[in-house]
C-alpha cells in the first residue's frame, strides 16, 4: 500500500514539474538540482505516508479498544454501573444521582464506526413519557437486530397531554446517540438523499403487531426495510414480547433504559435541586397518587365522584373517538382492582402499613381531580405533603410548566430516590419507575393490591373490621409486595396479563444474590 503510494505521488509530481515549465527559471532550477533534490523529495514523501498509516492504525486500534475493552474487562453490559445504588452515609443521594446524570469523564468524539445497514427506521412513539420511554428501548433493540439505522425517534405531540416537546427537549440525544455507537447506528435525521425518497413517498408506513417476537421483526420487517430503504413504524407501544427473547435483546434493552437515556442537562438539575430539598428534611416518600381527569375519564372509575363530576368525565372520554370503550360499569372495575386507589382509600392504606404520619409525601402525578376536597383526608393523615410545584419556585419551573412530559421527567426523577415508592395504579410511569428501583439495588416499592385493598376498605368503613384487623390485614397482604428480587409471571399468549419486562427486567439485575434465590424458584 505504501508502495502504490508512493508511485501516485511520484507521478503527481512529475506532472507538477511539467506544469512548472511555464515558469523559466524554476524549472531550470529543479533540473540542476539532480539526484539530491529527488532523494529528498522520496524520503519526505516516505515520511509522511508512514505517518499517515502509523496514524491510521493508532486511530482504529484506539476504537477498536473502546468498543471490546470494556466488555472484556467489566462483562455485558459495558455501561452498567451500580456502585453508587449502594453507597451510604450523607453523600449516598449525590452518589446515585452521579450514575444517572452526571458523566464522570467528558465524552469521547471517535471515528464513525462501520455499520453494515439494511436501510433506514423511523418511529413516531405514542402515549405518555414512560409509555414512550420503553419504546424507544424497543425500536434500539429491534434496530440493532435487524442491522438498521434508527433515525431519533419522534414523540407524541396529539395524544391527550398535547405536549410539543421533541427528543432533545427531554433526553440528552447526544449521549443516546454516542453511548450506543457500538450497539446501532442513531441518526438525527435522515441523510439528504434518502429523504429526498421519502419527501417523493418511496416510505412503507405500518403498525407493527403487539407483543411480537423479535423474529416477526427479521421475517416480517427486515423485508420491507430492504424493500422501501426506509420504513416507518407509527405506532410503538408495546411492540416487542416481555419474554423468551434473546438475551442480547433484553440486556439492549436494559442498556438503553438505564444507561443511554439520559435526561437533558436542565432536568436533571432541577430534579437534584428537588431532592437535595427533600433530603434537607429528612426522609420521603413519593406517592403515585395516579388520580388525574384524564385517568378517571377513560378508566370509567368514578368512586367517590359527585354526579357533575361523573357526568363531565363521561363526557370527555365519549369526546375522544380513539378511545373504543364508553360504557364502563365503574362498580364492577373496582371490585376487580381494575381501578387507581381514591386519596382517601390511599389514606387508609399507609396509614394501615404504619407509614410515619411525619414523613414528608411528595406527590408525583398531576393535577388531583377534585382537587384540595379529594385531598382532604390523604392531607390530614399525612400533613407533610408536599409536590414539586411547592419546594420550587415559580421562575424554576417557568420553561417546563406546559410541558407535560418534561413535567413528569422531573417527577421520575425524584421517584427514584425517595425512600419508598408507592404507585397507587399500575401504569407506566409506576411499571418503568418500579424496574429501575429493582435496578438500583431493590430499592422498596410497595406494589399495591388493589383488588384486596377496596374489599378491605369496604368491610372496615362498614363496620366488619376493627382498625386492628384490617392494619394486621393489609401489612400480611403485602409483606412480600416490596419489590423483592423474582423472575417474571409468564401466561402464555396473554401478554397483558403477566409481568411488564420494563418493570422487572430480571435478565439486568446483577445486584445481591439473585442466582441463588431465583434458581431455587
Amino acid at each position: 500500500m505504501c508502495r502504490i503510494e508512493s508511485n501516485k505521488t511520484r507521478k503527481r509530481w512529475a506532472m507538477g514539474l511539467k506544469s512548472a515549465a511555464f515558469g523559466g527559471d524554476r524549472l531550470e532550477k529543479l533540473r540542476n538540482s539532480g539526484m539530491v533534490s529527488r532523494s529528498r523529495m522520496k524520503l519526505w514523501m516516505i515520511r509522511a505516508t508512514t505517518s499517515v498509516l502509523l496514524w491510521t492504525c493508532l486511530v482504529q486500534l484506539t476504537a477498536l479498544g473502546e468498543t471490546w475493552g470494556p466488555r472484556v474487562l467489566k462483562g455485558w453490559p459495558s455501561c452498567f454501573s451500580q456502585e453508587s445504588a449502594t453507597a451510604g452515609g450523607g453523600g449516598a443521594v449525590d452518589a446515585a444521582l452521579d450514575v444517572k446524570y452526571s458523566p464522570e469523564l467528558p465524552t469521547r468524539v471517535l471515528p464513525p464506526k462501520i455499520y453494515k445497514n439494511n436501510g433506514y427506521l423511523m418511529v413516531s412513539c405514542n402515549g405518555g413519557l414512560n409509555q414512550m420511554r420503553a419504546a424507544i428501548c424497543d425500536m434500539v433493540a429491534i434496530a440493532r437486530h435487524l442491522n438498521v439505522t434508527l433515525i431519533v425517534p419522534e414523540l407524541d405531540k396529539t395524544s391527550f397531554w398535547n405536549d410539543p416537546s421533541e427528543f432533545h427537549d427531554i433526553f440528552d440525544v447526544d449521549h443516546f446517540i454516542t453511548s450506543l455507537r457500538d450497539e446501532v447506528r442513531i441518526l438525527k435525521e435522515l441523510p439528504p438523499r434518502v429523504k429526498r425518497r421519502v419527501e417523493l413517498g418511496m416510505i412503507y408506513t405500518m403498525p407493527p403487531i403487539s407483543w411480537s417476537d423479535i423474529s416477526y421483526y427479521q421475517n416480517q420487517i427486515l423485508p420491507l426495510i430492504q424493500k422501501y430503504k426506509v420504513v416507518h413504524l407509527n405506532r410503538t407501544d408495546a411492540r416487542l414480547a416481555n419474554n423468551a427473547q434473546p438475551m442480547e435483546v433484553q440486556k439492549l434493552r436494559c442498556r438503553v433504559n438505564f444507561s443511554a437515556l439520559r435526561f437533558t442537562p436542565q432536568i436533571e438539575e432541577l430534579g437534584r435541586k428537588v431532592i437535595n430539598i427533600l433530603r434537607q428534611n429528612g426522609p420521603f416518600i413519593v406517592l403515585h397518587l395516579r388520580y388525574e381527569m384524564d385517568m378517571l375519564a377513560f378508566s370509567g372509575c368514578t368512586q367517590g365522584c359527585n354526579k357533575e363530576e361523573t357526568e363531565e368525565l363521561t363526557r370527555m372520554r365519549y369526546a375522544y373517538p380513539w378511545w373504543k370503550e364508553k360504557i364502563i360499569n365503574s362498580d364492577l372495575k373496582r371490585k376487580y382492582g381494575l381501578c387507581p386507589l381514591t386519596p382517601e382509600e390511599t389514606a387508609l392504606t399507609l396509614r394501615a402499613l404504619d407509614i410515619d404520619n411525619n414523613i414528608q409525601v411528595y406527590i408525583a402525578a398531576g393535577e388531583i381531580y377534585g382537587r384540595e376536597r379529594r385531598m382532604a383526608s390523604l392531607r390530614a393523615a399525612y400533613p407533610n405533603m408536599v409536590r414539586k410545584e411547592t419546594l420550587l419556585e415559580p421562575s424554576d419551573l417557568r420553561f417546563f410548566q406546559n410541558y407535560s412530559s418534561q413535567m413528569a421527567a422531573l417527577d421520575y426523577l425524584v421517584s427514584l430516590e425517595s425512600d419508598i415508592f408507592v404507585p397507587t395504579y399500575d401504569g407506566n410511569m409506576a411499571k418503568v419507575v418500579e424496574g429501575h428501583r429493582r435496578y438500583l439495588g431493590y430499592k422498596k416499592t410497595i406494589l399495591l393490591d388493589r383488588r384486596l385493598l377496596v374489599n378491605l376498605v369496604d368491610q372496615y368503613n362498614t363496620g366488619s373490621l376493627t382498625w386492628d384487623e384490617f392494619s394486621t390485614a393489609v401489612k400480611d397482604a403485602h409483606a412480600e409486595r416490596m419489590g423483592n428480587p423474582t423472575k417474571r409471571s409468564v401466561i402464555l399468549d396473554r401478554p397483558k396479563e403477566e409481568d411488564y419486562f420494563y418493570s422487572n427486567p430480571w435478565e439486568c439485575l446483577q445486584t445481591l444474590d439473585e442466582d441463588e434465590s431465583l434458581s431455587s424458584m
